[in-house]
């Protein structure tokens, strides 16, 4: 299951990622839902019962389209080192994620989305959700760098979704290899799953460079700047206490 219905590239762009009082009350309970499944994964975590989710770095072959090595560039030169990390972990949990899963995903666009979904993430901009302008931005840049419309449409698309509750539980859909993910870096969903030593390695490859500092300070400005937009809703339901609890150290 993917994003709600109506809350989709068509709602992101033309609303900003405004909610209505209902939409509010959905996705309020698409969070009730997964909430809960918070602890046991961060009871598993504490107690050293992980999985042996992992990806052999060695030989891993990653997309190598102009199109992806467009985006390597983008990436470098428009993120900040904290971003710009969180972005290839992001992808390389996702991976494992959707393997464990049995997902069919398109690696190029699943990498490309990765790397560039928090292009806006530190720069706020009032209405409109960082998510929203980030889908926007690359949707343009994927367009430019000769991406076909359905292809730069549907890493737009992707990154706009990324915040939304839900999304995440369908690895097959661009947005929810994404939110997956980013949700393991964030607030550590699903680390359970995966094999400790080969987090570290990951962590090793892309350090997070006081991650949770920066990442709750960016949360929040967004939050500020749409008031009545999902990551308000997110703070609004405890995502920084979650962020900061994460089994990260930093």
């Amino acid at each position: 299951m993917g994003a709600p219905t109506g809350i989709d590239w068509e709602w992101a762009t033309r609303t900003g990622g405004t909610l209505t009082k209902r939409q509010r009350r959905r996705l309020s309970v698409e969070l009730a839902r997964a909430v809960p499944s918070v602890l046991p994964n961060r009871v598993k975590v504490a107690l050293g019962r992980r999985g042996r989710g992992r990806l052999e770095f060695a030989g891993l072959p990653l997309p190598d389209s102009k199109l992806a090595r467009a985006a390597e560039t983008e990436a470098r030169e428009s993120l900040s080192i904290h971003v710009l990390e969180h972005s290839y972990r992001s992808y390389f949990f996702g991976r494992v994620l959707a393997d464990l899963d049995g997902a069919d995903y398109d690696d190029e666009l699943a990498y490309v989305s990765c790397l560039l979904h928090d292009l806006q993430l530190e720069h706020p901009t009032p209405g409109r959700c960082f998510a929203v302008t980030g889908g926007e931005r690359a949707a343009e840049f994927a367009a430019r760098s000769g991406a076909a419309p359905e292809q730069a449409q549907a890493i737009g698309a992707a990154i706009a979704a990324h915040i939304t509750p839900g999304v995440m539980n369908d690895l097959g859909d661009l947005g929810g290899f994404v939110s997956a993910g980013a949700s393991v870096d964030v607030i550590g969903a699903r680390l359970s799953e995966l094999d400790p030593s080969w987090v570290e390695e990951l962590l090793r490859r892309h350090p997070r460079h006081d991650f949770k500092r920066h990442a709750a300070a960016a949360f929040r400005a967004d939050a500020e700047a749409v008031p009545h937009g999902r990551m308000e809703l997110l703070i609004s339901t405890g995502f920084l206490q979650l962020l900061r609890m994460a089994p990260f150290t930093e």
